[in-house]
């Protein structure tokens, strides 16, 4: 006998997206418009500085873009072939941007690196001035993304990207002030390497949690092991087995399980107290739970 309470619109349950596709647009087209400020600037006055702020400005863009066709295309409906729809392109995309801020953060260790050998000139001020403008449209964009959904990974990823880009404007603004007025140079690629430790610890972080849901591992904030030992407290369980719990997506858990019981009377009684049990306390909305007796259990429920 099984119950089956589908994962179908799962979002219903999980992580809002129309709130989160509105903000994540808010942010592009803020980012986008001054990226281009840049690259106009940065071409008018000659500064490589600008030119390469304008570039980590692009990956940002990219990361929104990303998290915004996630979002888009995790609403689309489940098929035969995609069972459960298509959830998990959210945290695809999560994993995607952890990746490339792992890759910035070794851009920005290289960069360091060169510079403490040979450290550059005292940038200029128009140069401090619009790095500002940069940190003033990152902060805004974080701010904006930060009312989102942050226990959607997806959100997370490209809210770190923003945050990381803002650090690395700050970096520039703040060795730009230490170097003009001290002359010291090295403050540059000392900050510089800084910034790419925090994005680095952010991004393995990002990377982690990712990985951990696409290898359907044991949610973080489940133990389960008390959750079996609760389902065996429901009066007629004999024993509970094989149980499994995954994240479909941020905020969607997913169970499977196996439950003997002494009386098929019992069945319809047992099956909507573990299923009450698992919403009320663990927050799991979709199961599938088979019943058994001792005589029909499987090998994979000894008693």
């Amino acid at each position: 006998m099984h119950a089956h309470d589908h994962a179908g619109h799962a979002h219903a349950h999980g992580i809002s997206a129309d709130a989160d596709q509105r903000k994540l647009a808010i942010a592009l087209a803020l980012i986008a418009g001054f990226m281009c400020v840049e690259v106009v600037v940065g071409i008018a006055v000659n500064s490589l500085a600008l030119l390469s702020d304008a570039a980590h400005m692009l990956t940002d863009a990219a990361a929104l873009a990303l998290g915004l066709f996630a979002i888009w295309f995790a609403m689309r409906p489940p098929t035969p072939r995609n069972t459960y729809g298509f959830y998990r392109a959210e945290i695809l995309a999560a994993l995607a941007n952890g990746v490339t801020l792992i890759i910035i953060a070794a851009v920005i260790f290289y960069e360091a690196y060169r510079r403490l050998l040979e450290p550059p000139e005292v940038k200029s001020l128009p140069m401090l001035l619009v790095a500002a403008v940069g940190l003033a449209a990152n902060v805004a964009g974080a701010v904006i993304l930060s009312r989102g959904h942050l226990e959607s990974l997806n959100i997370r990823g490209v809210l770190l990207h923003v945050i990381g880009d803002a650090l690395a404007s700050l970096g520039v603004i703040g060795a730009g002030v230490v170097m003009l007025v001290t002359g010291w140079y090295y403050a540059d690629p000392i900050i510089s390497a800084l910034i790419g430790c925090l994005i680095l610890y952010s991004a393995w972080r990002l990377v982690a949690d990712s990985a951990a849901v696409l290898l359907q591992g044991t949610p973080a904030g489940i133990d389960l092991d008390a959750v079996m030992a609760r389902m065996r407290r429901v009066e007629g369980v004999e024993n509970v087995c094989d149980v499994h719990i995954w994240t479909l997506t941020s905020g969607v858990l997913i169970m499977s399980g196996h439950v003997v019981i002494g009386d098929w009377n019992d069945a319809q009684r047992v099956l909507i107290e573990v299923r009450g049990l698992l919403q009320e306390h663990f927050g799991i909305d979709h199961c599938t739970i088979e019943v058994d007796t001792a005589e029909t259990a499987s090998a994979q429920c000894p008693l």
